[in-house]
């Protein structure tokens, strides 16, 4: 299918790898123009600033400036934005519970999962309201419906991150940016299976098999294995299209039908 964006100006946060990257692997199939900033750089992005038209720009993308300066390089390469996708996000399983999260614990979480959309969001607004029709396309979790005790910090910030971009789809809506989230279970990617992934981590944790984490994750679901990050991908790219020109304020979870709830 052909989505239309095709010559369209896309900032991607968090895109070096996992989800963040086979966004901007299929933005590029598309033709979209992407800024893709990321804390460190990897061969696999790099290969796909040389392929298509991507420009790479590392920075911290939990502080202001640094989403600023992401947002600055894209107008100056582009000459606008027409899509804004919040990728930034990551986890620490609280193996020892609650009593042993501490406040800067908790203020990780947030500025990760949290802040990083809400200043990347807040830099690039000005010029998405230039280039309505826009989209923002934020990355949440199952976990925001889903609260659970082992990432009681993550599972509050991508509550807190979902509740932001629907009051966002609600002021913006009418100026021609639509604003929507979608919410993965359980990804192929190195947050939940790579070193000191989630899988690693609870594995050490409870002296268990980290493949045995990993099937435990999934186990009962109707698919019973993890969502792929290009099957993710798939689903931001229609929400950040044209095609998908009437929905905004939307959660679109891809689980595997983890949540069990109507």
């Amino acid at each position: 299918m052909n989505l239309g964006l095709a010559g369209k100006a896309v900032i991607v946060t968090g895109a070096s790898r996992g989800i963040g990257l086979a966004v901007v692997q299929g933005l590029v199939r598309e033709g979209a123009r992407v800024a893709a900033g990321a804390r460190a750089g990897s061969p696999e992005l790099a290969a796909l600033a040389d392929q298509g038209d991507v420009m790479v720009v590392l920075g911290d993308l939990t502080t202001a400036a640094g989403c600023q300066a992401l947002v600055d390089a894209a107008v100056a390469r582009f000459g606008g934005v027409d899509v804004l996708v919040n990728n930034v996000g990551g986890v620490h399983p609280r193996t020892e519970g609650f009593l042993g999260v501490a406040d800067e614990d908790w203020q990780w979480a947030i500025e990760m999962n949290l802040f990083s959309a809400v200043r990347a969001t807040r830099a690039a607004l000005p010029h998405l309201l230039r280039s309505a029709p826009s989209t923002i396309v934020t990355i949440a979790s199952v976990n925001a419906s889903l609260p659970d005790p082992d990432v009681i910090d993550y599972s509050a910030a991508k509550a807190a991150l979902r509740s932001f971009c629907k009051s966002l789809s609600k002021e913006f809506g009418p100026r021609g940016v639509r604003v929507n989230t979608v919410s993965p279970g359980p990804v192929e990617t190195a947050l939940w299976l790579g070193p000191g992934g989630v899988a690693e981590t609870v594995g050490r944790a409870q002296a268990i098999d980290p493949a045995a984490v990993r099937a435990a994750a999934v186990a009962g679901t109707p698919t019973e294995r993890f969502t792929r990050p290009e099957e993710v991908a798939e689903v931001v790219l229609f929400l950040a299209s044209g095609t998908a020109g009437n929905v905004t304020g939307t959660d679109v979870v891809i689980d595997g039908g983890m949540v069990t709830t109507i």
